[in-house]
């Protein structure tokens, strides 16, 4: 099998998707924005072709790079697994008749406000939600569902430059910061606890699954310096409950939205209104979630993705082992870190049940709060006890101090 593969190089995983498609047998050819010469020999190794191209999001180049694939070997799919790389993949294969995910796949998976109509439609519950193309849909859109709401560039991925506002006063100021965009996504505040369901799907079977949890919610974890945010993959998914009706949304979700063969990213809330779901991705999540679900469950999700592609089966199956989770660690003000307290104490508690971890040396320039999980500093731990890991991904966030100056 000849695979396109958009962008091995960056970011730093996507090497892994190259890696497990050429252990799963598929001769890999990747198309890129990186010089050939700047790779390493590791990566050129599980690739028989590479195609460099000056953005992988022109449609133009990419289907002229893909089309002189095309006029050596038979492409038999082509894969994209960045959220901002999807929609122009999507176009080259509905023109160049490689099959994969459909471009309207792709754009329900991307415009939210048509994402959340599909669900609807298929009896999913979600937000009330509109697009807006100017403030006067936005002010009847408010009037009409009332506040708290949130607002966020239409085809945003993950947080990004979403808002939260709960009053006249707000959304206007919202609105003013917002005008740079042509179009927003507008929908009512869903109150909960949130979470995310990731998945490996086969011809629209949900044959891999793993549960995780956000602490806090991603808007306020995103906004507040004095937090350190944590997401927790659980080992507990198949102890039934709400992971039961998690499961249930996530094959209905596959039929609303006409995924078949792919990863999965599904963002939840749970709270007064029962099990909503929010953002759907056709793709892997990105913060390293597939590596915590790798040390959690004694596998290779990589390989599993890539046995689905390949073969058409996810022959890797997880041990539910451990739970796992990350924990970023915030500098105490923009600028340069200047040092740290508290990491010998950690790792003397918890060595053992560390992961990994990413402590940027000192002078190095910090990244703003709402860069995300892995910004800055960070430290990824496992452990057998979901409630266990908790408390020690807590007291991390206690005890680690990161400073700038």
């Amino acid at each position: 099998m000849n695979i396109v593969l958009v962008e091995p190089h960056f970011p730093k995983n996507q090497r892994e998707f190259a890696r497990a498609l050429a252990e799963a047998g598929a001769n890999v050819i990747g198309i890129g924005e990186t010089p050939l010469d700047y790779l390493d020999d590791q990566l050129t190794s599980w690739m028989v072709h590479y195609e460099q191209v000056g953005s992988v999001t022109d449609r133009a180049q990419m289907t002229d790079a893909v089309r002189r694939v095309q006029g050596m070997v038979w492409v038999d799919r082509m894969e994209s697994t960045i959220e901002s790389h999807q929609m122009v993949a999507a176009q080259v294969r509905e023109d160049l008749g490689i099959p994969g995910t459909s471009v309207r796949t792709t754009w329900l998976c991307r415009d939210k406000p048509s994402m959340k109509e599909a669900l609807r439609a298929a009896g999913v519950p979600t937000a009330r939600s509109t697009g807006a193309d100017d403030a006067a849909q936005v002010w009847d859109f408010a009037a009409a569902v009332g506040y708290p709401l949130i607002l966020k560039p239409r085809d945003a991925a993950g947080a990004a430059d979403t808002v939260r506002v709960g009053s006249d006063t707000e959304l206007s100021a919202a609105l003013e910061r917002m005008g740079r965009y042509s179009s927003i996504a507008v929908e009512e505040f869903i109150e909960g606890h949130e979470g995310f369901y990731d998945t490996v799907s086969v011809d629209g079977r949900i044959e891999l699954d793993f549960a995780s949890h956000y602490f806090p919610g991603v808007l306020e974890g995103m906004r507040s310096r004095w937090i350190s945010p944590q997401f927790v993959a659980t080992n507990r998914i198949d102890d039934g409950g709400l992971y039961d009706e998690i499961r249930a949304m996530g094959h209905r979700v596959n039929e609303a939205l006409g995924i078949g063969t792919s990863a999965t990213h599904m963002e939840w809330f749970h709270g007064p209104r029962g099990l909503t779901f929010s953002e759907i991705g056709c793709r892997p999540p990105g913060v390293g979630c597939w590596d915590l679900y790798c040390a959690a469950n004694d596998m290779d999700v990589y390989a599993a993705w890539a046995q689905s592609v390949v073969h058409g089966e996810v022959r890797e199956r997880p041990s539910r082992s451990h739970s796992a989770g990350i924990v970023a660690l915030r500098p105490d003000r923009d600028g340069v870190i200047s040092g740290y307290s508290g990491l010998e104490d950690v790792e003397n508690r918890y060595g053992r049940w560390i992961i990994d971890a990413h402590v940027p040396v000192a002078g190095t320039g910090t990244q703003p709060v709402e860069a995300g999980f892995m910004a800055n500093a960070w430290i990824r731990m496992r452990h057998p006890d979901f409630d266990v890991l908790r408390d020690m991904l807590d007291d991390v966030g206690r005890t680690v101090h990161v400073y700038a100056r």
